[in-house]
């Protein structure tokens, strides 16, 4: 008798709170009803008007509430804010209660967006929670708006905070500096420990404040927190102090910015230690004292002089190569007088051969900086043409070193405090390209010869596993900081690179990965690269990337346009190292994932079994748009597949002319290997369709392991559709349970009869059948007829299209 007691007694307390407050929210609500213009609207359930006033009251009676029986708290439910919705909802689940519908209703009325129809919503609760901490971060929603989102009890950004799995970073920055600020110091707390993934948009140029946030900000989430992915979209200028600043945050590195206060987090222990030989010796130079861009990089160029005078090794080089004549024009055309003696640090001696003027005293960095600057303005062009990467090098240092002195003011607050590039080392008596120079690559050069100061002071902390970099075009500074990076993440396990312009300096990227490779414990097993151009033919790409990464699971590669030299190189440039792409066997790998889309023109058959060969662990092929010049070609490759891939279950080909293939399909069709084919838009039944059609059906009947099979963009048509059916016929051993014949030129009165036939042989649901972009709308009634019929059989999935857009494939099939 406890229970029905402890019920009554509760719902008692209910009944007094709603006589309590029923005469106030009478009051209130028939105010506004005697002014309308409309007349009086009808007064609102007794039952609502207490559930208002116990929602306006829940600071005092949310523990009586919780505690209401279910069918009145269900009824509650509806009338509270958001943040009470969101604490009581565990209680809610306990008396076997959802608020699922609420928070998707509060999306419609308050965000007023739908969701994409390729996103499978979850738990509401938590989208709206994640957007409406965006909205409130970055202000574009007020909560004094709407009395569900207000209440003087609650902080927005608080309360939100630990259902925020994404945040996206737009523009110039905004609510890097709110977060970072000290009345949210519990919020930063909640997002460390809740945050996964943090994505940039549409970056602009900001200013150092706002850059100082940013790296307080990423060294909480990231390398105090939970961040296990970075993403970057859409960025078309970046600006390279910022991108920089991105990624070495995002390896793990860290160093307190000019000015900025510690890290609390860090302890008094790790501020002070200095990076141990395993975690910093790879990647740290020595310290060096901060001088303009073209001044370190001349003074680089200068103690490679030295020291190639002092072994007194004669060498005579073509004009392309570094000699003491193109040392002296390219120090011109950085922007700085050779004669002009530059201030090593003050242990260093004197350069054998150099003058110093007069005039020149002795500089500080700060004063060399100016006169290196005014230097390069009155320093006249030189009569040899430039090569093209001095070039880039000089209007990388002339524009980000000049922007870094007027937007600092002082050399402490260099915008380039988070890059280091090590040098790489030459072995004596090596020749070095002008190209090679520019980039930092001299023998016991400064590891800032582009300016960038190394990071001796940094430490070392917690990076990311998943990176991803969508159309932000890579200056070769920042190209080879990325490379640079990616020789030692080894927490990096997925790393995307789309459409970034990588022209050559995809000979670095690859040196880098194979440099990652050999780390112990390297742990990437993902890379998906796409661009425009490659200055190496998509499938000697492709075995290099295989050769650099044996380990790799998942490779997906895309080059839209054929192997041209989109960056010219250097007159007498031999082209790609030889270690890249030799003729040596690739060895063994353990790809289970492979997808490649081609530029147009016919591919080498050969280069593409070979890969196959070395990759017996494939499971999923895919190939976009590839050309092979003879269907015997094409054949090779399926034979290679049946040989040497037996564990290979989904093979799929998009954009391919294999009407002159209809052996070849017949051979896969007979595969009793794979599970799930597709062929997208590859122009099947363009010939001879009523003789391949019945041995298609008849290979297709005899395959008890095929699963699924997509044949979208083909031109089946409503004769195709009716000999498809016989796939499903009782004499049929087919196990097909998924088939997609979307954009097929398919009519109602076909598909009606595709229906009929699959009901007269009886054949129970099996599976999906996806109708997309067909001819349905010219029927919409025997459409509808025949979806109603389809649904006994099994899950249709169809939209409404407009089909007259389609006249042209219309015309083509009459």
């Amino acid at each position: 008798m406890a229970a029905p007691e402890a019920w009554r007694a509760r719902s008692c307390w209910f009944c007094e709170v709603a006589a309590a407050t029923t005469m106030e929210a009478t009051s209130r609500e028939a105010a506004p009803a005697k002014s309308s213009a409309s007349g009086p609207s009808a007064p609102p359930a007794l039952f609502e008007l207490c559930g208002r006033a116990v929602s306006a009251h829940m600071g005092v009676l949310e523990s009586g509430v919780w505690a209401l029986p279910g069918p009145i708290l269900q009824s509650i439910l509806p009338l509270l804010n958001i943040y009470y919705l969101e604490r009581i909802e565990e209680t809610a689940l306990k008396k076997g209660l959802s608020t699922q519908a609420i928070w998707r209703r509060l999306w419609d009325e308050l965000m007023k967006t739908r969701p994409s129809s390729l996103e499978s919503v979850t738990c509401w609760r938590a989208k709206f929670m994640e957007a409406f901490f965006s909205h409130v971060l970055r202000g574009t929603i007020d909560v004094s708006s709407d009395r569900r989102l207000c209440d003087q009890r609650f902080s927005p950004l608080l309360h939100s905070s630990r259902h925020v799995r994404q945040l996206t970073i737009c523009n110039m920055l905004q609510g890097a500096t709110e977060l970072v600020a000290e009345p949210n110091r519990r919020v930063l707390e909640t997002l460390a420990s809740s945050l996964h993934t943090l994505k940039f948009r549409h970056l602009l140029f900001s200013d150092v404040a706002a850059q100082q946030s940013l790296r307080q900000l990423l060294h909480q989430l990231i390398h105090h927190g939970a961040v296990n992915q970075v993403s970057l979209y859409s960025w078309p200028v970046p600006e390279s102090a910022l991108f920089i600043l991105i990624l070495t945050m995002s390896a793990g590195f860290w160093q307190p910015g000019p000015g900025g206060p510690p890290c609390r987090l860090c302890g008094e222990v790790s501020r002070g230690r200095a990076p141990s030989r395993d975690e910093g010796s790879l990647l740290l130079g020595s310290r060096r004292p901060r001088r303009d861009a073209a001044e370190r990089c001349a003074a680089a160029l200068m103690a490679t002089r030295r020291k190639n005078e002092a072994k007194q090794v004669p060498r005579a080089v073509p004009a392309t190569r570094v000699t003491r004549r193109s040392t002296q024009e390219s120090l011109t055309a950085g922007g700085t007088d050779p004669k002009r003696e530059l201030h090593p640090p003050a242990t260093s001696q004197e350069a054998p051969g150099t003058r110093r003027p007069p005039s020149a005293p002795a500089a500080t960095s700060s004063a060399s900086a100016s006169s290196s600057t005014s230097s390069s303005k009155r320093a006249p062009a030189s009569s040899a043409p430039q090569p093209k990467p001095l070039k880039r090098f000089k209007r990388a240092v002339g524009k980000k070193g000049a922007r870094t002195r007027q937007g600092s003011g002082a050399e402490s607050e260099d915008l380039y405090d988070f890059v280091f590039i090590v040098a790489g080392e030459k072995e004596d008596g090596e020749e070095m390209e002008i190209g090679e120079v520019a980039c930092g690559a001299l023998d016991g050069s400064d590891p800032s010869c582009l300016g960038l100061p190394a990071l001796d002071a940094s430490q070392r902390f917690r990076s990311i596993s998943t990176l991803e970099l969508f159309t932000v075009p890579l200056s070769t500074e920042a190209a080879l900081t990325l490379c640079h990076l990616l020789s030692s993440w080894v927490s990096l396990e997925s790393l995307t690179l789309s459409y970034n312009g990588l022209g050559s300096n995809i000979f670095r990227l690859l040196d880098s990965l194979r440099a990652l490779s050999g780390q112990a414990g390297c742990r990437l097993r993902a890379l998906h690269l796409s661009d425009l151009f490659s200055p190496l033919p998509i499938l000697e790409l492709t075995r290099a990337i295989v050769r650099a990464l044996p380990l790799l699971r998942v490779l997906s590669i895309r080059v839209d346009h054929p192997s041209q030299r989109d960056n010219p190189a250097v007159p007498g440039n031999a082209g790609p190292p030889s270690h890249i792409i030799g003729d040596e066997e690739i060895p063994e790998n353990c790809l289970e994932q492979l997808e490649m889309g081609f530029p147009r023109g016919a591919q080498p058959a050969p280069l593409l079994c070979s890969v196959l060969k070395a990759s017996g662990s494939l499971q999923q092929l895919s190939l976009d748009s590839a050309t092979f010049a003879s269907p015997q070609d094409f054949g090779l490759v399926l034979q290679t597949l049946k040989e040497y891939n037996l564990a290979l279950k989904r093979l799929s080909f998009h954009d391919m002319n294999l009407a002159d293939c209809q052996s070849e399909v017949l051979f896969l069709l007979q595969n009793l290997t794979l599970q799930e084919i597709t062929f997208s838009f590859c122009r099947l039944f363009e010939k001879r369709p009523a003789q391949f059609l019945p041995e298609m059906v008849a290979a297709m009947k005899g395959n008890s392991t095929l699963k699924g099979l997509r044949l979208p963009g083909n031109r089946l048509g409503n004769a195709g559709l009716l000999a498809l059916a016989d796939v499903f016929s009782e004499d049929s051993s087919s196990s097909l349970c998924q088939l997609d014949i979307s954009s097929n030129c398919i009519k109602p009165d076909g598909l009606l009869e595709f229906a009929k036939r699959l009901e007269r042989w009886g054949r129970g649901a099996f599976g999906h059948l996806r109708l997309f972009q067909n001819w349905l709308d010219q029927d919409a009634v025997t459409a509808r007829e025949a979806i109603r019929r389809l649904r006994a059989t099994c899950h249709v999935v169809s939209d409404s299209w407009d089909s007259s857009q389609a006249f042209a494939d219309y015309v083509s099939t009459m």
